[in-house]
């Protein structure tokens, strides 16, 4: 799992079939201290609970396809959690 900030919304009148109901967000990815560590992306965020500034958990690949509702629909990344606290050891 990776980090990400919501930055965004996005909005499509059409979506793939099984795509239906779910959110679709933009994010910047963000390390282990918070910091962007590079270009904002789309995540399909299935539970419906993220906003613009929450700090979430998001997953790849096959793996993101998993979280919806219809498997192996063609997303490439999928929020899993958002985060509350990130602690990091000195």
């Amino acid at each position: 799992m990776e980090l990400a900030r919501v930055i965004g919304t996005v909005v499509a009148s059409q979506k793939y079939e099984g795509l239906e109901g779910t959110k679709l967000l933009l994010v910047e990815p963000l390390d282990e201290v918070l910091a962007v560590v590079g270009e904002p992306f789309v995540a399909v965020d299935h539970e419906q609970k993220a906003g613009p500034g929450d700090v979430v958990s998001w997953v790849g690949g096959r793996e993101a396809a998993l979280v919806c509702p219809v498997h192996f629909v063609p997303v490439d990344a999928a929020i899993v959690s958002i985060v509350d606290d990130v602690q990091v050891e000195a």
